[in-house]
């Protein structure tokens, strides 16, 4: 039974693979490849573009899915184990997975981190238990360490633009926040661009440290794709001769000094502006895995430029995601 919740269930010869399915059928869609499959979605937070792109991506490919929000006409799920449940979860992940799985034939979660740290976060203790009990394949909607469905959207927007990711200058950039985000949008860009073979620079400022964890795992993948990693706090190096400038804020490490540093004005000078682009390669594009604050995180300016890709790339996520899910089934 194969699940898809992190890249490690793909390693780059799968991305590479997927990609090229994806890639196909977005340019001749498969038709009723899951006809009489269905898709259930639980949401343990809010979403746009994963349940909308999701939903459209079953119904292309001939099946039904089905979304439920926790807490919101669905019980609140209990996920950890020997847990005392005498407060406010009325439900426990033990019979709620494989009783959804009795339901569906695939089952989808969402759930954010739980802000407890980057220990925690790699633990991935909400989808990891339903991946535990679950009976039927698992696909992340985005988990506490990891959105790996973005991640192949991010790559396959890089290869539409450039022909290839081998070698492609990408810059993972941190950007300013009134609070502290979490981390599987960047933890992911970093995974997946080192899976495809580019040459990543992930630029922050001192104490904005992804973790040793998805650090490690990168640089596993780059060894093997022949991607090359650097970290910087100097922004305005990494943008030299860039291609892709991808931008995302994401909170500290220790938790406990988020409030801060994320409202430094010191570090607001990170957001980016067209002069960002100035040192950049002369086909640069821009990406973001949206939703975004305008003025805050990114500028008006970029994101109304011919920089940016940010539209393409939310559309990716439903041709990635059509190829992810006929790979569950054996379909491709």
């Amino acid at each position: 039974m194969r699940h898809f919740t992190h890249l490690k269930d793909l390693g780059p010869k799968g991305q590479a693979a997927l990609l090229k399915v994806a890639s196909e059928f977005k340019r001749n869609e498969p038709g009723a490849l899951l006809k009489g499959k269905v898709l259930g979605m639980l949401f343990f937070n809010p979403s746009l573009r994963t349940r909308t792109s999701f939903e459209v991506a079953m119904a292309k490919l001939g099946g039904l899915s089905v979304a439920l929000e926790e807490g919101s006409g669905v019980w609140k799920l209990e996920t950890e184990d020997g847990a005392i449940m005498n407060g406010d979860k009325a439900e426990h992940v033990r019979e709620a997975a494989p009783v959804l799985s009795r339901y569906v034939d695939v089952l989808g979660v969402r759930a954010f981190s739980r802000g407890m740290g980057q220990a925690d976060d790699d633990v991935d203790g909400v989808i990891n238990a339903f991946r535990r009990h679950a009976k039927v394949p698992m696909i992340s909607l985005e988990s506490a360490r990891e959105h790996p469905c973005q991640g192949l959207a991010d790559m396959l927007t890089v290869e539409e633009s450039f022909g290839q990711t081998q070698g492609v200058k990408v810059v993972l950039s941190w950007a300013p926040h009134m609070r502290p985000l979490p981390k599987a949008v960047p933890n992911s860009v970093l995974l997946h661009a080192a899976a495809a073979g580019c040459d990543i620079t992930v630029a922050h400022p001192p104490g904005f440290e992804l973790g040793d964890a998805v650090r490690a795992e990168a640089q596993s993948y780059a060894q093997q794709s022949g991607a090359k990693i650097r970290y910087t706090h100097d922004q305005r190096a990494a943008l030299q001769g860039a291609h892709v400038v991808y931008t995302k804020a994401w909170g500290p490490e220790p938790r406990a000094s988020e409030d801060g540093i994320v409202a430094s004005p010191a570090l607001r000078g990170w957001m980016p502006t067209l002069k960002h682009f100035e040192p950049c390669a002369s086909d640069a594009i821009f990406l973001h895995c949206l939703p975004v604050r305008r003025n805050v995180e990114v500028s008006d300016e970029v994101l109304d430029s011919e920089f940016s890709r940010v539209v393409d790339e939310a559309e990716n996520r439903l041709w990635v995601q059509m190829a992810a899910l006929a790979w569950l089934f054996g379909k491709a």
